[in-house]
């Protein structure tokens, strides 16, 4: 109750400092700051090269087999597209890659390379399949549906300090999260042994580093998917990523389905 009423309060004189500076409170004759862009406004670096920490779901992600759906709320349609997973019908219709789409492509162990492809956008590669995922704080292009799907994104800042969230809140250090909600996906694959998603699946993904006092820096990532056609409910997920000091071990590879 204190912590929300002082919240509340901080809001309130937030909302009203605004307020009078819009009114002439601020100095006179200043010129108008033009806004951030993302890139300027980003509460960390995302930047550089990424290696996946396999510490969850180890089977699941390392040795997926057949019919082994442990862990996803499947409904009963969901299931039976599952149990009937034929990889060779994959190969034979060139879709190799369904299980490299945005749903579960960072979950596949491998490096990733992240970028600002412009002060507007963010860009992931990843060396298992050669994907690239696009996140675009302002207007997307239209396109139609693919498995990376149009992502927009955007920083949830968050207060520091007495009363305010901590690390494993979405607070602390950082004092941010990138948020990223991708639809306009194509049917793929949840996991590399058939476990489907629908077109009408949505991935909603949080993004938060963590910077270690030896020096080391993390990447952790939680999603969500919620896909009414597949799922009895939301999924939640999440994946860890240590950041190297180069490109060493970086390695495209095409897509696999075996």
């Amino acid at each position: 109750m204190i912590r929300s009423s002082v919240v509340l309060l901080l809001v309130l004189l937030g909302n009203f400092s605004g307020f009078a500076q819009g009114r002439g409170g601020g100095e006179r004759g200043a010129a108008p700051q033009a806004p951030r862009t993302p890139r300027a406004a980003a509460p960390f670096d995302m930047r550089g090269y990424w290696v996946s920490i396999v510490s969850e779901d180890w089977r699941w992600r390392m040795f997926p087999n057949k019919g082994d759906y442990a862990g996803v709320p499947l409904n009963p349609e969901g299931r039976k597209v599952a149990d009937s997973w034929d990889p060779a019908k994959d190969e034979a219709a060139v879709e190799q890659c369904k299980a490299y789409g945005a749903p579960g492509i960072m979950r596949i162990p491998g490096r990733f390379h992240i970028t600002w492809q412009d002060d507007q956008t963010l860009k992931i590669e990843t060396d298992a399949g050669k994907q690239i995922r696009t996140f675009h704080f302002g207007a997307a292009p239209a396109s139609a549906p693919d498995l990376q799907g149009v992502s927009k994104a955007e920083w949830e800042f968050t207060r520091t300090g007495p009363g305010f969230a901590i690390a494993g809140d979405r607070g602390g250090a950082q004092a941010g999260s990138l948020k990223v909600t991708t639809t306009n996906l194509r049917p793929g694959y949840l996991r590399r042994n058939g476990v489907p998603y629908s077109a009408n699946a949505k991935l909603t993904e949080y993004y938060d580093v963590i910077k270690e006092a030896n020096g080391d820096t993390y990447l952790v990532l939680t999603s969500t998917l919620e896909d009414p056609t597949y799922l009895t409910q939301p999924m939640i997920t999440a994946a860890h990523f240590k950041k190297q000091t180069d490109a060493g071990g970086w390695n495209p590879m095409p897509c696999a389905v075996r």
